[in-house]
């Protein structure tokens, strides 16, 4: 227990002087949000990763859904690494690049300000990222907590405390520079540990080959196999597919994971960033779905509460040690998660709201955002202390509002020049009306089912309501697209636009 301690405050310093040392390259708001666009292809598609996958995942999300579908959850493997990995970085990244450099946006809001000519957008979309990031952020503290309360027995306020300020503090000091280059290092360690965790788990049943022939008893499906209808009414198979979605589509429009293309370097390091992102999502997306899966294995029944399957599971079967290198594991995918969160979440009330109200100095909002920073962590820390739902839940519902409010209005406003204004305020209304209603009348069971109707409807909503509207002036157009109907810019010709 002692070296476990030791080693979780060895890599907590550790953090603490990456955040020091990106003090001194985060004092202007670019540098602090973006870190000057000069990431480069490794450092943005672990970022990418890292952002994606939390302890929402090892702990609460992969335990339930492992023990609810078995082996069935590689569906949402191969959509994480092919849909929300390979397609997003090959059909977002260049364009997405292109048009916020010369647009000058650096924030979700600001590039639905530019595209769209509507300031008041901008503000409801800030409005809508800090809101309901809020929920998300404490759904991954949560996760945490659990994990350190269950295998170091500290007592999940104490832990929630140490993850907010260890999170609140390297953050604060170094900005984005401190978060890509975390992010590096915990990708890294990411990978060593899912591999060393599923090794130590299959080699208890025979090996990968056999524990999977063993996994493949339909019994180990139960969400699958209930007869008629499941939990609420809803098909398993329904809840399953609207898994695959929410979770490969959502992130398109998840304004912290398009955050990366914004700050990548070049247009020649989006080609290795793919393939690099793409093989992450799948090592780390198995890895933590299959040793849900495997808890069938090892269990005759589940704990009372699935939020704690995973670290429950994880204590008993896994060699101290391995149980060590899970916690880094999961604490190092947490802290990418949660930086992100705040980031962005600051990002959207000081650069979008307080500095797009009128002339404000860069210094100015560089130290609201690290303000907004401190108190975004707190607000989180708060629900997280008093959770209104389980994790998994908690983390549904913000992915599905927040990416059906923006997934529309950043496609089409990418890809389609007769997307309007009025097109993209209809977009993101309808994500965000569609899934606060179904999350009320759904209840819990439709939670997944909620958020894939509403990042799908707005899809069909905005070209409808665009097409019907007056078109947005043709010299307004040239303009954001460069007079290239879309085509991809060179850095210096964005760059001079700009």
């Amino acid at each position: 227990m002692d070296i476990k301690i030791a080693v979780i405050l060895f890599y907590a310093i550790g953090m603490l002087t990456i955040g020091y040392i990106g003090r001194k390259k985060s004092r202007s708001t670019k540098d602090f949000f973006l870190c000057d666009r000069n990431v480069g292809p490794w450092v943005s598609a672990f970022a990418y990763g890292t952002t994606y996958f939390s302890a929402v995942l090892f702990i609460g999300y992969a335990g339930k859904q492992g023990w609810g579908f078995g082996l069935n959850t590689m569906w949402i493997v191969l959509g994480n690494a092919l849909v929300g990995s390979l397609l997003a970085w090959k059909l977002l990244a260049l364009r997405t690049r292109d048009m916020t450099v010369r647009l000058g946006a650096i924030t979700m809001p600001e590039f639905l300000e530019a595209r769209y000519g509507s300031r008041t957008l901008k503000i409801l979309a800030a409005l809508i990222i800090f809101i309901f990031l809020v929920p998300y952020t404490a759904a991954v503290y949560m996760g945490l907590s659990y994990l350190f309360e269950t295998t170091l027995h500290i007592p999940y306020a104490q832990a929630l405390i140490f993850m907010a300020a260890l999170t609140g503090c390297y953050l604060i000091m170094g900005g984005y520079y401190a978060l890509t280059l975390t992010d590096f290092i915990q990708g890294l360690m990411m990978i060593v540990g899912v591999v060393i965790m599923i090794t130590a788990l299959v080699g208890q049943q025979g090996g990968l080959i056999h524990a999977t022939q063993s996994l493949m008893r339909p019994e180990f499906a139960p969400a699958l196999n209930t007869a008629g209808k499941a939990a609420g009414g809803i098909p398993g198979w329904l809840t399953l597919v609207s898994l695959v979605i929410v979770t490969s589509l959502g992130p398109w429009g998840m304004p912290q994971m398009v955050q990366k293309f914004y700050a990548i370097k070049s247009r020649e390091a989006i080609k290795p960033a793919t393939i690099v992102a793409t093989l992450f999502a799948l090592i780390i997306a198995f890895g933590a779905y299959y040793t849900g899966s495997l808890t069938h294995l090892f269990y005759a029944a589940p704990p009372i509460k699935l939020d704690n399957l995973m670290p429950q599971f994880l204590t008993e079967f896994a060699p101290p040690w391995i149980t060590l290198m899970i916690m880094l594991l999961v604490l190092a995918a947490s802290m990418s998660t949660l930086s992100s969160l705040v980031l962005v979440s600051a990002s959207a009330v000081a650069i979008d709201i307080y500095a797009g109200t009128g002339k404000r100095s860069d210094k100015s909002t560089v130290t609201l955002m690290r303000l907004l920073c401190a108190g975004f962590i707190v607000l989180s820390c708060v629900l997280a202390l008093h959770p209104p739902a389980v994790i998994a839940d908690l983390m549904i519902i913000a992915w599905g509002t927040v990416a059906g409010s923006f997934l529309a209005p950043y496609i089409y406003g990418l890809f389609w020049r007769r997307a309007n204004t009025a097109g993209a305020f209809a977009g993101l209304i309808t994500g965000l009306l569609t899934s606060v209603t179904l999350y009320i009348k759904l209840g819990k069971p439709g939670i997944p089912l909620a958020g894939t109707i509403a990042i799908l409807v707005p899809m069909v909503v905005m070209p409808l309501v665009s097409l019907l509207t007056r078109p947005m002036p043709q010299e307004h157009i040239e303009r954001v697209y460069g007079g290239t109907a879309g085509q991809p810019v060179s850095d210096k010709q964005a760059a001079a636009e700009a």
